[in-house]
């Protein structure tokens, strides 16, 4: 039986505490706490990416470890907590579904994503294509996060979370996305906060609320 390198065992524990993290915003009402989790999924996402830049010497990657703490870490939260602060959002309305429920839903979920991985885990070459499962599994997690929150402020959250996932998939299946890709992507994600700022507090200012709801019974003027 091969044992695992130090490093790799303690790159399965980062992608194991990301997979937790994804979980634990299923279970949370607190706008807060679902920004705390998205904090821990950043500073995770750079740990893991410097580790695999020192594992594999790969300059780019160590651009890319600071890129994702600065702005996924950093930036993005402060910047939605203060969103929280200013519209004082600071829990979400019931869930579509319970908590219970919503749990029992993400462990299938879980058990979907390895199964659906495993293909694209045999034609991957990386040494940490075994994380990919768990890269599927925060996507879908994050992806039934948003489908079951009623606030607009949840759903961004785990738009973000759905972003994570997808870059530690690239990550484990090709030591991440050329660099240009990279700062593309996070551009992207960066001014579609901004804008997504501004949308809140228009909705704000025209329904006194950020339930989705609202939105629901606006009707075209004939």
């Amino acid at each position: 039986m091969n044992n695992l390198s130090f490093d790799m065992q303690l790159l399965n524990t980062f992608a194991a505490l990301l997979l937790l993290s994804s979980f634990a915003m299923l279970s949370q009402r607190r706008v807060v706490a679902m920004v705390n989790l998205l904090v821990l999924q950043g500073v995770l996402l750079g740990l893991a990416t410097l580790l695999l830049a020192w594992r594999t010497g790969n300059g780019h990657l160590y651009v890319s470890a600071a890129v994702t703490l600065a702005l996924k870490a950093l930036f993005l939260p402060w910047l939605l907590h203060r969103l929280i602060r200013r519209l004082g959002v600071y829990w979400d309305s019931e869930p579509l579904l319970n908590i219970a429920a919503t749990m029992l839903v993400g462990l299938l979920v879980v058990i979907f994503a390895f199964g659906l991985a495993q293909p694209i885990a045999a034609l991957a070459t990386t040494s940490t294509r075994s994380s990919i499962g768990i890269a599927v599994a925060v996507v879908l997690l994050a992806f039934l996060t948003m489908i079951t929150r009623r606030k607009a402020m949840s759903q961004v959250v785990g738009f973000l979370s759905m972003e994570n996932g997808l870059f530690f998939g690239a990550m484990s299946a090709t030591y991440g996305m050329p660099m240009v890709i990279e700062l593309g992507v996070a551009l992207g994600v960066l001014v579609a906060m901004l804008v997504l700022g501004v949308f809140f507090f228009q909705i704000r200012e025209q329904f006194d609320s950020l339930d989705l709801h609202h939105l629901e019974s606006l009707k075209e003027d004939k």
